[in-house]
């Protein structure tokens, strides 16, 4: 397993993050890598903007008159901040979705403010905050299209098989050999090698690339969207919402150290899996590989170097380590 990034804490190396990574271009090859891109592993929430394709497909935000916002929030994990929370209940309420029926327990936002906000206003947690929230409506949405929405959730309703047939298209790989598991939310997640997950990111981001013109079109907008409205993907500060606002870049990251993005312009989508499930370290990892491959907006890598600096302080803001990208991408180019 390839050492990715190396932890010194003074001049001791304290800890030591492996994982894989994979480039993948607009024929699918494997151009740059670290371990094996065959891999399957779990897109967890890196495949929510997929799973978003089915509404647009079926129609349902024109059936519903959702806002760029409210279609948006499908495709993320928001952190619960209140411009969310409006987007979350406004679709519900507009399709006549329940948010006691969503399956996931309730909670109190991500986002450190909105948090202590609610904490000092004496509100409860509730289901809309969770930060699947917003993917849950759309499932939901999805299901009343061809029975009872509160099975939404179910691995063979036909909601969940019709966003399974999105993945497998998206990710070039066959319906059947897409792997199955229960997310952290309690709907499907699903797994396929690292060269599919990046395929699809690669997909979404430049949707010419994808034959069928439903999906495509339906791509078209989801990914026009998370460009409109970046803060709908994660929210304030956040890695996500920083890389969406950018116009050349889509990316979504996923539990447990997985992380996927897409260049346009270069046509190259990327997939990064920390073996140890850790995040903290996705941006210096994705700098790396940028500087790697040779992207030429440096302003991009630079500000990646700033959302996370190498330099590790401890709680009383001294400088006490730093962390440094010690993994070399194999070039098959």
């Amino acid at each position: 397993m390839p050492e990715l990034i190396h932890e010194y804490r003074g001049e001791v190396l304290e800890n030591v993050h492996r994982g894989r990574i994979c480039v993948v271009g607009a024929d699918g090859r494997v151009l740059f890598s670290a371990g094996d891109p065959e891999t399957v592993t779990f897109y967890r929430s890196a495949s929510k903007p997929i799973q978003a394709l089915p509404v647009l497909m079926h129609g349902l935000d024109e059936k519903y008159g959702l806002t760029g916002e409210e279609l948006t929030v499908m495709t993320g994990s928001h952190s619960g901040e209140s411009f969310h929370l409006r987007a979350v209940l406004g679709a519900l309420e507009k399709s006549g979705c329940r948010e006691d029926d969503m399956i996931m327990r309730p909670c109190l936002p991500e986002n450190e403010r909105a948090r202590n906000e609610m904490i000092r206003a004496g509100l409860p947690p509730r289901k809309a905050l969770h930060n699947c929230s917003g993917k849950h409506a759309g499932l939901m949405m999805l299901a009343g299209e061809f029975g009872d929405r509160r099975d939404y959730w179910r691995p063979d309703c036909p909601a969940q098989l019709e966003v399974r047939r999105c993945i497998a298209e998206m990710a070039g790989w066959p319906e059947e050999k897409i792997k199955l598991g229960t997310d952290g939310c309690g709907v499907p997640v699903f797994a396929a090698p690292m060269r599919c997950i990046a395929a699809s990111f690669l997909r979404l981001a430049c949707p010419e690339l994808i034959d069928d013109p439903a999906l495509r079109r339906a791509a078209e907008r989801i990914s026009s969207l998370m460009h409109e409205h970046p803060l709908y993907v994660k929210g304030t500060g956040t890695l996500c919402s920083m890389l969406n606002a950018e116009p050349n870049v889509l990316a979504k990251g996923g539990a447990q150290g997985l992380y996927a993005m897409a260049l346009k312009r270069e046509r190259l989508g990327i997939v990064i899996k920390q073996e140890d499930g850790t995040q903290d370290e996705r941006a210096d990892i994705i700098a790396e590989v940028l500087r790697q491959i040779g992207y030429s907006d440096r302003s991009l890598i630079e500000r990646l170097e700033r959302f996370h600096p190498a330099v590790i302080v401890n709680d009383c803001g001294a400088a006490v380590g730093e962390r440094r990208a010690v993994f070399t991408l194999e070039n098959n180019m």
